[in-house]
């Protein structure tokens, strides 16, 4: 038990001001619907195939190098356009530009999202924050497991009683004793989006071979007589209940349209239907439904919505606001106390090799012969 202690401590002194980061920028984004005051933000979705149709030629016009379009949700009335050199765009659902931006840190839910999900430094940031969410499983784990010892003198608090060191250690202990078991849902759930090949391997038993959809890659490419209603109208077509969430446009010459659909049992936002078009005359070359996939798959799709408060409406968004304020507090003063207590070690020390360098200077000049 001791070295698991010291493992606990070394471990989240090092990166809990990591988690922290990660708490605090993921608390802010479950609440993004309710700070992006833009025009027409608050508007109702309406899901009309000519009117999308127009937004993304509206879309195409404002900058033609358009890598998607993620269309206006319950969340926020707008459709999003993300360009290949790193611009965006908003736009209303009647197509008027609200919003352009030259850069992701123009937009604060943008930068705060590659800041949550990237560390601001790309794909490597992406694995460094899925070995963090590793790390906060194990931290959760253990954790239970030494607050167990000490469970008698369990006292919930939000803020220490004092900045002392064994003051801000036992909150830390009782806090995180508290919050672990939504941190490790949490924690999972980021952790097997990172890496999906462990996810796979946990989801094995559930999983059957499923075979892929053959697209074409000889297709005529998009151009400005693309009719876009007539894209979105025959794309509806292939699934009249379900609500069209992204379009995407080939990355490479001869490929087909993308148009992300969700149906009414799907979690995640922007759903996991697939309908795929030729861009010269919209007709339809592969589908994607979840519903014919298998239970693996319909686990994995859950991981989002759950990490992201998408799901279970405002109770669920508050206790995941609650736990990551909690990350905040503990990653932060795990940080704070860890070095505080290394400098005041290193201190100690030092007096102590003072002291006892004087001790013995004075010892040598009382035991000289002149003396």
């Amino acid at each position: 038990m001791a070295l698991l202690s010291w493992l606990h401590r070394w471990t989240g002194g090092l990166v809990g001001l990591l988690l922290a980061i990660l708490g605090l920028s993921g608390t802010v984004l479950l609440w993004e619907d309710s700070w992006i005051l833009l025009t027409g933000a608050d508007d109702p979705v309406v899901n009309d195939p000519a009117m999308l149709g127009r937004s993304v030629a509206a879309a195409l016009d404002a900058g033609p190098e358009l890598s998607r379009i993620t269309f206006a949700s319950e969340e926020i009335g707008l459709h999003q356009a993300v360009y290949a050199d790193g611009s965006g765009a908003y736009f209303a659902q009647d197509g008027a530009l609200v919003e352009r931006w030259a850069s992701f840190w123009e937009r604060p839910e943008l930068w705060l999202f590659d800041l949550h999900h990237y560390l601001l430094m790309g794909e490597t940031g992406k694995t460094v924050t899925g070995i963090l969410g590793l790390l906060l499983l194990v931290f959760c784990i253990s954790g239970l497991a030494l607050w167990w010892r000490t469970r008698k003198t369990f006292r919930f608090r939000l803020w220490p009683a004092r900045f002392t060191a064994s003051a801000v250690v036992r909150h830390h202990r009782d806090l995180g004793a508290v919050a672990s078991p939504l941190l490790i849902l949490v924690a999972f759930t980021g952790a097997m989006m990172v890496f999906p090949a462990i996810s796979g391997w946990l989801l094995s038993p559930l999983a059957h071979e499923m075979q892929d959809v053959v697209l074409p890659d000889d297709l005529t490419d998009h151009s400005a007589q693309t009719d876009w209603t007539l894209v979105m109208t025959r794309a509806q077509a292939a699934f009249p209940d379900a609500e069209p969430r992204r379009l995407m446009l080939p990355a490479e010459a001869g490929a087909p349209i993308a148009i992300r659909f969700r149906q009414n049992f799907e979690w995640t936002p922007n759903g996991r239907t697939y309908v795929w078009l030729d861009p010269g005359g919209a007709r339809i070359v592969g589908t994607s439904d979840p519903a014919t996939q298998d239970m693996a798959s319909a686990v994995t799709e859950k991981f989002y919505p759950v990490h992201a408060g998408k799901v279970g409406g405002l109770v669920w968004r508050l206790l995941l606001t609650a736990s990551g304020l909690a990350l905040v507090l503990l990653g932060a003063l795990a940080t704070w106390s860890f070095w505080t207590r290394q400098a005041t070690d290193i201190s100690s020390k030092r007096a102590g090799r003072w002291s006892s360098e004087i001790s013995a200077r004075t010892a040598d000049s009382s035991g000289s012969p002149g003396s």
